[in-house]
This record gives structure tokens, C-alpha cells and sequence, in this order.
């Protein structure tokens, strides 16, 4: 599945990659040949924590390698507000509570709820996606279904 990001995200991805095949990736190796240097590999706790930091990093290389060859660039200059998509920010209240919340719909990678950003793959989220000011939104939710007014959509 492509994941939808900002250049600002894209860059920081592949920054993150490279700082770990340059520089994390060679250091796990280092960490291995040392604890491998202390003698009898079947109770040297120091190289089973070696190998196993060094499964956890090649696992998330793997996962940022595929992050990025899928990716999708999103250009908020290109994006149309007429209608709630990635990265428009929606302001929506919710018809049994009248709260009024705002947020950013975003790609997984990017998604932070104390940030006011949910993932479009969410259940809000994906509920929200293609709807235009004035609309309701019914979303069924963990807790139940909810319905939400579209109030304001910008970017």
C-alpha cells in the first residue's frame, strides 16, 4: 500500500535510511565482532543483544526501503479543498457532543493525535475522506457509529 507523505517526510525517511546503512548498520557489526571476541557464543549475553539489535535495525531498513519505493508524494499546493483529502486540514463537530475539533489528514507515516494529524486510513479518517463543507459524515468507530459535520476544510 502507497503511503501518502510530504517531501518534508520524504526527505527525513530517506535521511533516516541512510544514517542507518551508514553509520547504524556498520556499528551492529562492530558490536557483534567484539562480543564475538569474549569468548563461548552460547552464553555470551552481550553477543545475543548484538544480534538481536542488529535483527531489529535490518527489519526497520526493510520497512523504510519499502516505505519509500511506494511512497506518494503530496504537493499541498495542488491540493483541492473542496473536499476533504490528504493533508487538508478539516475542522468537523460532532453532532451528539457539539465539540468542534480540527484536524490534518495524513498518511500513516505521518499521523500524531496530540498533533491534531490522523492517518487517512483511520476509521475518522477514511470516514472523512471526499466530503465537502455542509456534509455529514457517519463513521462507525470502536465505540460505535458517530456523525460528524463537516465545518471547514483548508490546508
Amino acid at each position: 500500500m502507497s503511503e501518502y507523505v510530504t517531501q518534508e517526510t520524504f526527505d527525513k525517511m530517506r535521511e533516516e535510511l541512510q544514517r542507518m546503512k551508514g553509520i547504524d548498520r556498520p556499528a551492529a557489526s562492530r558490536a557483534i565482532g567484539e562480543a564475538r571476541e569474549k569468548g563461548d557464543l552460547k552464553e555470551n549475553a552481550e553477543y545475543d543483544s548484538a544480534k538481536e539489535a542488529q535483527g531489529m535495525l535490518e527489519a526497520r531498513i526493510k520497512q523504510l526501503e519499502g516505505i519509500i519505493a511506494t511512497a506518494k508524494i503530496v504537493d499541498p499546493s495542488k491540493i483541492d479543498i473542496s473536499k476533504v483529502s490528504v493533508l487538508t486540514k478539516v475542522t468537523i463537530s460532532n453532532l451528539a457532543t457539539k465539540k468542534v475539533m480540527t484536524y490534518q489528514i495524513v498518511g500513516q507515516k505521518e499521523a500524531d493525535l496530540k498533533a491534531g494529524k490522523i492517518s487517512a486510513s483511520s476509521p475518522i479518517g477514511s470516514g472523512l475522506l471526499g466530503k465537502a463543507v455542509g456534509e455529514i459524515a457517519e463513521i462507525t468507530t470502536p465505540t460505535g457509529k458517530m456523525k460528524f459535520e463537516i465545518m471547514n476544510i483548508a490546508i
